[in-house]
């Protein structure tokens, strides 16, 4: 069972790991300039690392089901130490282009502490515990954005990844002693089987299903805030610095207790419930982020009320999910996680494309139309949801 130092481990480790990939979203612009980029195709650096984010999902989160999650864990983090070394001395819009890919690989490690602390956990208290690791990843995107505008305001972009690369190599070190050791794997598939087993689990497991596609709608939606976000902040009239932006994602702290607390309520059984309200806060949020060009105080408003949103409808996600197929929690996290991927790169792809040329009203507009679809799919699939995942957790005596 997880003891609370090693669940805020779980925490700290996940919070990084996911902070490698979204580094880039403040410094897209400063990044474009230095390698040859166009401002209209700058999305391509983060889209690129979601599609490498999408293929490790594939090909590395399943193992956690058939290898030692421990080797698995520590041996992704030496790996991604290597590839952010790659990212700060990039030479050439290639190099970067690679080594980014990399860096999305290699960040599923995320994925694999969250399925090995669900399992670690008591059932009762499995919302609980992802909702506690997931609030380590909401704070280490919301510290990504801002610590990597102020190490490019004080030292340029390529710093930001060298330092991590130092960090990511202290916590190996320490999930190296910490992480217990898997006596036996949780199947004896063969790893082509295991792989082609994920599809299966799609078929068969209508939770997974419904829950995946809200998945990849919600990080769909959020990273058409995110990726254009620098360049209206940017430019005239705010003309603000990496480091002014990356402080505006604190607003969405409130991720942070979406995720705390959401796992908790589907614990209890309100995993519907809370859905259905998250949903309709992300689809309200995008009024205020639509005032930018007013106050940048309605930008922080929407800031605070989409992430909220986000983190609470994707704990329950996940809650929901890893009540079914005990044997097999990494290959659910990693179907689950695939369509993030797919969301987040079409979001952060798109989004930048539709900026240049509809500008922030198009961008809001996208991401409003984004926001109904989720909902709509949300309310008809209620019915075809199982009552297993929706039902009151109950802790054994």
């Amino acid at each position: 069972m997880l003891t609370l130092p090693v669940t805020l481990l779980f925490a700290v480790a996940s919070g990084l790991a996911v902070a490698n990939a979204y580094f880039a979203h403040p410094l897209l612009d400063v990044m474009a300039d230095d390698l040859g980029f166009t401002r209209a195709i700058a999305g391509l650096i983060v889209g690129v690392t979601q599609l490498g984010y999408a293929l490790g999902l594939i090909l590395l989160v399943p193992l956690g089901d058939l290898i030692d999650r421990r080797r698995l864990i520590v041996g992704q983090s030496l790996l991604s130490v290597l590839a952010l070394g790659c990212v700060g001395l990039s030479s050439s819009a290639a190099m970067l282009l690679a080594s980014m890919a990399a860096v999305g690989v290699l960040a599923v490690v995320t994925q694999a502490l969250v399925a090995y602390a669900a399992i670690l956990a008591r059932p009762a208290e499995r919302g609980h515990v992802v909702g506690v690791v997931t609030s380590g990843i909401v704070f280490g995107i919301l510290l990504a954005r801002m610590v990597a505008g102020i190490l490019t305001d004080l030292s340029g972009w390529r710093i930001v990844y060298l330092l991590s690369a130092v960090l990511t190599l202290m916590i190996a070190g320490l999930l190296y002693k910490a992480l217990p050791r898997q006596e036996k794997p949780t199947t004896k598939m063969s790893y082509p089987r295991l792989i082609r087993s994920m599809l299966t689990l799609f078929v068969e497991e209508p939770v997974l299903r419904i829950r995946a596609i809200i998945a990849m709608l919600i990080f769909a939606n959020i990273t058409t805030l995110l990726a254009p976000l620098v360049l209206p902040l940017s430019a005239p009239p705010f003309l603000l610095s990496h480091t002014q932006i990356g402080l505006y994602g604190l607003a969405g702290v409130a991720g942070a207790l979406g995720a705390a607390r959401a796992g908790r309520w589907a614990d209890q059984g309100n995993g519907q419930r809370t859905t259905g309200i998250a949903l309709v806060l992300m689809l309200i949020a995008w009024l205020p982020i639509a005032l930018l060009s007013h106050s940048i105080l309605w930008l922080i408003v929407g800031v605070f009320i989409i992430d909220f949103g986000l983190q609470a409808t994707h704990v329950t996600n996940q809650g929901m999910i890893y009540r079914v197929r005990p044997e097999a929690q990494n290959r659910l996290t990693a179907a689950y996680m695939i369509f993030y991927s797919i969301g987040s790169a079409f979001g952060s792809s798109i989004s930048t494309i539709v900026y240049s040329y509809a500008g922030w009203n198009g961008v809001c507009l996208m991401g409003a139309i984004i926001s109904i679809l989720t909902l709509a799919f949300w309310v008809l699939t209620l019915r075809a949801t199982p009552m297993i995942a929706t039902q009151r957790l109950v802790a054994a005596e």
